[in-house]
């Protein structure tokens, strides 16, 4: 699995310890980290982020989105409104083993401000270390697991027929916002290399600025 590590502007300074906690308990997986970084001058909100998130998952370049804001909350919102995008908030170890075992998600949205505190990176390793414990998606608990695996393949299959496709979606955004989010080279590069979208791919090259 490919994992992506990506959050908002406001966040900046907790990218290192999000991207170092995600690599050592997805050791079996590769991690890419997007940033946002603090020597990037352009400021990126949670909405910003969540339209470039949108866009990885959709093109096929990762499989999984590790991204959160000050309170987590704005984040996960935004990110559920991106096709194909499952984005659970996991505030705590217990979210984050729930959301990947029952809801099978393909993004999580942690509060990297909100309730943060002293020894706040603590709770923070502990959450990525329970959301990386298992496979996702084998149920909880165990003794249900079926029948929430199969509530989870329903949600998926009703979410796909409310939505519209990444491509339509982007063509309809505003040119402003459009265009701050693909200016972002080191997202779409990465697209451009590794999405297997083909149709998407070929559609961020052209439109790259």
């Amino acid at each position: 699995m490919k994992i992506g590590v990506i959050q908002a502007s406001s966040q900046c300074e907790k990218n290192k310890l999000l991207f170092d906690a995600v690599s050592k308990y997805a050791k079996d997986h590769t991690v890419v980290n997007f940033g946002c970084f603090t020597k990037e001058e352009t400021q990126y909100s949670y909405i910003d982020i969540s339209i470039e998130i949108g866009l990885l998952l959709a093109s096929g370049a990762v499989d999984l989105i590790v991204t959160g804001c000050s309170s987590g909350q704005g984040m996960m919102l935004a990110c559920n409104t991106m096709p194909g995008v499952l984005c659970g908030y996991t505030p705590t170890p217990q979210d984050a083993y729930l959301f990947a075992q029952i809801n099978d998600g393909n993004a999580v949205s942690l509060p990297l401000g909100l309730n943060y505190g002293w020894a706040g990176e603590i709770n923070l390793n502990h959450t990525l270390e329970a959301l990386f414990a298992e496979p996702f998606g084998k149920g909880y608990p165990k003794q249900e697991a079926e029948r929430k695996m199969r509530d989870t393949a329903r949600l998926k299959e009703i979410r796909k027929l409310s939505q519209i496709e990444m491509k339509e979606l982007l063509e309809k955004l505003d040119s402003e916002i459009l265009n701050k989010v693909l200016e972002r080279r080191n997202v779409t590069d990465f697209i451009i290399e590794n999405g297997s979208n083909g149709e998407l791919v070929e559609w961020v090259r052209e439109n790259c600025i």
